[in-house]
């Protein structure tokens, strides 16, 4: 009997493994839709998030339609600051600080090389 009941358990959770690496296949990164100005959305895929000096930082990297060879290349991860609007809700930042961008720019940078 207990062999039955552990036969039971394995196959349960082959299962639940086998849909847990099927999602990881579909979606690797979480995606950001941003919309700008004009009130365009634009998807992003959310590479990674760094803690530099007290404020947060978003790694994104745009999600072209069109993935011709010649828009690859132009594609650059870009680094957004989390900050607050007026009312208090959570939104991305340009980095209008030449410094406080290249500071954030060589920190994922490192990030990138350790791991």
């Amino acid at each position: 009997m207990t062999d039955h009941h552990h036969d039971h358990d394995h196959d349960h959770d082959h299962d639940h493994d086998h849909e847990h690496e099927h999602e990881q296949d579909t979606e690797e990164f979480d995606t950001v839709i941003l919309t700008d100005d004009e009130g365009h959305d634009h998807e992003f895929l959310h590479l990674d998030t760094l803690e530099v000096e007290g404020s947060t930082y978003f790694v994104l990297l745009p999600v072209t339609e069109e993935e011709s060879e010649e828009e690859e290349d132009t594609d650059e991860a870009i680094i957004l600051k989390l900050g607050h609007d007026p009312e208090g809700n959570e939104m991305l930042l340009d980095i209008e600080d030449d410094e406080e961008w290249e500071k954030v720019a060589d920190a994922w940078e490192n990030m990138e090389e350790e791991e």
